[in-house]
Formats: C-alpha cells, sequence, structure tokens
C-alpha cells in the first residue's frame, strides 16, 4: 500500500499527488490518501481512492499521534509526503514511520524563512525527495541533508476525456479554485486585461463555484480538471500555484498570471520566475 499524505486546505496538493501516481505508474497497487482538504470529498480527484481525515480540532501533538497511529494501522510499503517536508504544521517526525516504510518527498517551492520554524528536531528522512519546481538555495540545502536522493521529477496527468463544457473557441479562460475573494478578483483583473489589448473575448469561469456578482456575459463551470480545456483558449488567466503553471508552461504566452499571497507558498517569486525571458 501506498499512504500520501497531502495535507493543506487547497486543491492543489490532491492534484499534484494525483498526478504522481499517474507518473510514476501505481498501476492498481491500493493508495490511501490522508488530507484535510474539502475538495477530498470530490470523487473526480481523489479518483474513487479511500481518503481518511483527522478528527476537527487536533492541536499539533494531537495531530501527530493520530498520524502515527494510522500508519501503524495501515503499514504502507511507501509513504509519500506533499509540498511540506514537517507538515503542514510540524506534525510530521521520523517517529511516526513505521519500520520499512519507505518516504518520498514532492518539493516544491516554498517561502522558506516562514516555513522552517515549523521543522522537526527528529526529521523525516526521505529515501528520495522528488523537486517538481526548483527550489531555493536554503530549501534545497535541508532536503540534501534529510534525503538519499534528490532529483527533479517532471508530473504528467494522467489522461482525461474532452470535458463537455461549452466554451467559446479562442475565448479567455478564468480558472482558480478559491477562495472566493480571489475568484472575483481573478474575473475583475482578466477584465482589465482584456480591455488593455483591446480584446472582446467570450470569458468562461471555471471554478468549484460561482461567485456572487459574476459580470454578465461570464459563462461558469465547475470542471476538474480544467487543464483539458487550455488547449483551446486564446488567454488562460490564473493565479501563480503549482499546478496550473506546470500545465500552462507549454503556451506562456497564452497565460496571464495574478500571484496571491500564502503562508508558505510563494506565488510571487514563481510568477517572476515563469515570466522571465528564456535566454
Amino acid at each position: 500500500m501506498i499512504v500520501c499524505y497531502a495535507q493543506g486546505g487547497g486543491l492543489g496538493h490532491l492534484t499534484r499527488i494525483r498526478a504522481y501516481l499517474h507518473t510514476r505508474e501505481v498501476g492498481d497497487e491500493p493508495v490511501t490518501i490522508l488530507t484535510g482538504s474539502p475538495f477530498a470529498g470530490d470523487s473526480r480527484v481523489v479518483a474513487g481512492r479511500p481518503v481518511l481525515s483527522a478528527p476537527a480540532g487536533l492541536d499539533r501533538d494531537a495531530l501527530t499521534r493520530w498520524i502515527g497511529g494510522t500508519l501503524a494501522g495501515l503499514r504502507p510499503r511507501e509513504l509519500v509526503v506533499d509540498a511540506f517536508p514537517a507538515g503542514l504544521s510540524g506534525e510530521l517526525s521520523a517517529a511516526i514511520v513505521p519500520a520499512g516504510t519507505r518516504v518520498v518527498h514532492l518539493a516544491r517551492l516554498l517561502r522558506w524563512d516562514a516555513y522552517r520554524p515549523l521543522l522537526a528536531a527528529d526529521p523525516l528522512e526521505f529515501a528520495e525527495t522528488r523537486l517538481v519546481e526548483p527550489v531555493g538555495d536554503a530549501h534545497r540545502a535541508y532536503l540534501e541533508a534529510v534525503s538519499s536522493v534528490v532529483a527533479p521529477l517532471t508530473l504528467v496527468d494522467p489522461p482525461e476525456p474532452e470535458p463537455a463544457v461549452p466554451t467559446e473557441p479562442g475565448g479567455w479562460l478564468i480558472v482558480h479554485s478559491g477562495p472566493v475573494a480571489e475568484v472575483s478578483e481573478l474575473v475583475a483583473y482578466a477584465l482589465d486585461v482584456a480591455a488593455l489589448d483591446g480584446a472582446r473575448p467570450r470569458f468562461t469561469l471555471v471554478s468549484p463555484s460561482r461567485p456572487d456578482g459574476l459580470p454578465p456575459g461570464i459563462a461558469h463551470h465547475d470542471v476538474y480538471p480544467a487543464w483539458p480545456l487550455f488547449a483551446g483558449a486564446d488567454r488562460i488567466v490564473t493565479a501563480a500555484g503549482c499546478n496550473v503553471v506546470r500545465q500552462l508552461a507549454r503556451w506562456p504566452e497564452r497565460h496571464r498570471m495574478l500571484p496571491f499571497p500564502r503562508r508558505f507558498d510563494d506565488q510571487y517569486a514563481r510568477a517572476a520566475r515563469a515570466r522571465r525571458p528564456i535566454s
């Protein structure tokens, strides 16, 4: 069995786990996902895999005990830890890992100075750390100290049928999973960009929920995954999350990003990197 630890409130953690399992060709091996994400209840996102969530209201120590007990019961062959090498609140340490379990870390860009205080005194030791995007020097130095192997991994999303969504050929997409206030801000940004470009495209918002006050003329659809729609759009307006920047790397001329502040993710650095001309 493989256990994937994807703690975080956003959709990106589960999307990355989904891509990892496809990229590594896990096949029919059982997979259990440990997450508190509200998106874990969506069968499109977890692809029917079982999900376990910690009871609400646990402090960090109680969460550590719950994870340790859950892993002891599951006894996984492999534990995959997404994004945060010590967990979202520092809840992961070497003590929670059953003997014989191989631990893999999927690393993405972090605001390392903000995250570093959460590191455990007895850190997880990773058989391999796979970088799904470049990380900062201090972050990488830590990963090299606790990992037998640190190497890049190009994620590939699993194939999907073409979504049955009536988008306009050559229209503009606005894609974001939330929060709702950010969705509204992205809509306003897309309208501003179109005005500056002198364009009057058909807009389609792809988001789990329709924000109040969505301007007339903007269609809304709840589509997951959204990336199969990208090839047919003239512009795609998004935040600067790890997955969507990866998925749109082949179409930089179509992509417009509005980064948002995050506690640990550095969307501003990621957007600046993606916008940098290739020399």
